[in-house]
């Protein structure tokens, strides 16, 4: 180790570096897996240093992702519920309890993203001490910027964009908080781009699928795997306030070849609804006539004005997050061009985020100027704009794209869908005794490639339900890697990855990150060999669940009891029943599960107590 100092010694001399010194965990990104990971690690006493690519902090959240991807709000807690508590309290000492702004925001769910990154900030800002944030940081992921040696990295290089210096940091932990998995690719953690096939694991939506949104599969669904990543986009935050809305501007790259498949499907109302499987031609004709009258559309799933482009969601302060609207074959998606973006370089990638950004404003361009469309349509569409008062400084346009999924990583588990749909009707997905969240959002993914003629819907665009389900801390760890972490880019098959890439898990993998790497730092031992009834412990005391029941909070002073009894099998149902008397065959199921006599009357002690007297003796 001495002669590896004296070695970073003559290179900092040789190259004229700039050392940034050591720190206990360094965290590459800062969207919120990073931000979470070093607050998790500050309670814990660990230094940490996030480094983070652009000017701002926050990832998505902060970027238009408002209105937050969960399905049982109470199923991630922990850090997540601080932050979502946290956005209610800033809406209620801004605005009033009653205010139309703390009704809107959702109890903390919907959210404007200047309220996301305030909110981000002083939470970190309360461990100033503890977490250092560099700005203009830039990881490039070649495999000069990484030093691993014996299954550890040792430090990283990255690009201060400021001064154009590369910059070097060591660490005892390095977590890869990136969206594409920059990190962890250059220290030979093997990873996936693209889908696997439908024979691989058998999940619903694998390989190549066309499906009515939230339906069957389609005509032309083979199920095969290939190198499609899913649409990216922007996540914009809308207005129709004339005072603090902002006109959509036409780009300088402006292409009107590229909407123009938008005409017909306004006119006639073509829409990839389940309800288009009825529709005929005739009906198509119809609507066209009822919408030349000066009307709206009539069809059967579809959405006029700018439902047509974007879904909306409320959110505070009269403004939306817009996102790609799932039921049309053009939206703010942009299919098949993203591809590369998870193993490109920078350069590429910010080309890219022009293209991208140059395309949705076109769009919208369009819809509100090309007289092609009915003008009922393009006045509707036109009292809508930007929120002026939203990313001032890059011309009120998100400063970051929408990047779904980037490398999916092959780590010490594999999250598949099976992980996260039923054993059987009304029961629990499987078990993870190693689980470090509950969670909870479809199986979900957006298109991989553009409109095809003949096609019900864009391949790739599914969604199924789960339910709520386990997430073992093996997502989050590489097989060999001794010292890194990988919240965000996770380990998981694209049908498993699509349920796990939702902010609020990715939260919740950033606050155990952050606990795993301060007990494998104060142990002295590999990030897989950390003490898995340690870190749900710590997990536990700050309320986060592990384990989801639906008559228990985190709050309720038994919830480290049955947080601690359910991952080990005693408590399978979705609800703990405490109060109730323990039945015979209950009684019998746990003391055989025990292992030792238990002194209880069925039908009159409480499961409670019994699990009291088991929790106690296995604590001892």
């Amino acid at each position: 180790m001495k002669q590896f100092h004296i070695l970073i010694i003559l290179l900092l001399a040789s190259w004229k570096l700039s050392a940034q010194g050591q720190f206990d965990i360094v965290i590459v990104g800062s969207n919120p897996g990073g931000i979470m990971a070093a607050i998790a690690a500050a309670r814990e006493g660990k230094t940490s240093v996030i480094l983070e690519r652009t000017n701002h902090i926050g990832g998505l959240p902060a970027n238009g992702l408002g209105a937050t991807d969960i399905a049982t709000r109470k199923a991630t807690t922990g850090l997540f519920a601080e932050f979502t508590s946290r956005i209610k309290q800033y809406y209620v000492d801004h605005y009033g309890a009653d205010s139309q702004q703390v009704k809107d925001c959702s109890d903390g769910f919907h959210f404007e993203p200047s309220v996301a990154a305030v909110i981000y900030q002083d939470m970190l800002n309360e461990h100033k001490d503890k977490i250092t944030i560099h700005l203009m940081r830039q990881f490039d992921a070649e495999d000069s910027n990484l030093s691993l040696k014996d299954e550890r990295i040792e430090s990283l290089y990255v690009l201060n964009r400021e001064n154009g210096q590369r910059e070097l940091y060591l660490g005892k932990v390095f977590v890869d908080a990136t969206y594409e998995g920059d990190l962890g690719a250059i220290a030979g953690v093997p990873f996936r781009v693209g889908r696997e096939s439908k024979e691989e694991f058998g999940e619903p939506g694998a390989g190549r699928a066309y499906e009515y949104w939230k339906s069957q599969p389609a005509e032309g669904s083979t199920g095969e795997s290939d190198n499609a990543v899913q649409a990216y986009n922007y996540r914009l935050c809308l207005t129709n306030n004339p005072k603090n809305r902002i006109a959509f501007p036409k780009p300088e790259s402006y292409n009107r070849a590229e909407y123009v498949s938008l005409i017909e499907d306004v006119w006639t109302g073509r829409n990839t609804q389940i309800a288009m499987a009825k529709v005929t031609d005739e009906m198509m004709e119809a609507n066209r006539k009822h919408i030349a009258q000066g009307n709206r559309t009539k069809l059967p799933g579809d959405s006029w004005g700018i439902r047509k482009l974007s879904s909306l969601v409320k959110l505070p302060n009269q403004k939306t997050d817009g996102n790609n609207q799932h039921a049309a074959f053009l939206s703010t998606d942009l299919p098949e061009e993203n591809w590369a973006w998870p193993t490109s370089s920078w350069e590429w990638r910010d080309k890219f985020a022009k293209r991208l950004r140059d395309y949705t404003l076109g769009l919208f361009w369009f819809a509100q100027h090309d007289q092609a469309l009915p003008e009922h349509f393009r006045k509707e569409i036109a009292e809508w704009g930007l929120a002026k008062d939203e990313y001032q400084d890059n011309n009120f346009f998100p400063r970051q794209v929408y990047v779904r999924e980037g490398r999916r990583f092959e780590g010490v588990y594999f999250f598949t869908a099976k992980d996260a749909l039923p054993v059987a009707q009304g029961k629990r997905p499987p078990l993870h005794a190693t689980s470090v969240t509950a969670s909870h959002y479809a199986l979900d993914s957006h298109a991989a490639r553009k409109r095809e003629t003949g096609r019900v819907h864009l391949d790739g665009f599914i969604s199924y339900p789960t339910a709520v389900y386990t997430v073992p801390l093996g997502v989050i760890l590489p097989r060999k890697v001794d010292n890194l972490l990988l919240p965000v880019p996770v380990s998981g098959s694209h049908i498993g990855f699509s349920t796990l890439r939702m902010e609020p898990c990715w939260m919740a993998l950033g606050q155990a990150a952050g606990i795993t790497a301060s007990l494998a730092i104060d142990n002295r031992v590999s990030v897989r060999d950390v003490n898995i009834s340690m870190l749900q412990d710590k997990l536990i005391r700050q309320r986060t669940t592990l384990m989801y029941y639906r008559d228990l909070q985190p709050e309720d002073p038994n919830f480290h009891l049955v947080q601690y009894m359910g991952l080990r099998g005693y408590l399978p149902d979705w609800d703990a029943n405490l109060t109730q008397a323990i039945d015979k065959e209950t009684l019998k199921e746990w003391s055989a599960l025990c292992n030792f006599q238990l002194d209880a009357i069925p039908e009159k002690t409480s499961r409670l107590e019994v699990l009291t007297i088991i929790y106690n003796k296995l604590r001892q």
